[in-house]
């Protein structure tokens, strides 16, 4: 059986649950730094990070739920191309439309 893991809501990789609490502050201070390098029509909001109810008296989450949440979050981020609609990360957006033909 292996550990849980928690997704990340920006990225959406999983780490261990003490590891996310290091991962998230990077991978946000990372995601500024590339939102700041595209174009402004490409640029995004910061996304949020998902609120789950904790479940039970004693306050613990349903780890489930939180990875769901922090999985659309973080495919919320994706935009589609305007050519062939695959859904990309705005940065790589960019390098895929240099390439893609329409059908």
């Amino acid at each position: 059986r292996q550990p849980p893991a928690v997704t990340c809501y920006l990225c959406g990789r999983k780490y261990g649950r003490k590891s996310i609490n290091i991962h998230e502050p990077q991978c946000l201070k990372k995601w500024h730094g590339e939102n700041d390098m595209l174009p402004k029509h490409l640029r995004r909001p910061e996304p949020k990070k998902p609120e789950v109810s904790p479940i039970k008296a004693k306050g613990f989450c349903d780890l489930d739920s939180l990875n769901e949440a922090a999985w659309i979050s973080a495919q919320n981020q994706l935009v589609p191309c305007d050519i062939c609609g695959r859904t990309f990360l705005p940065d790589r957006l960019i390098v895929h439309q240099k390439s893609c033909k329409p059908k």
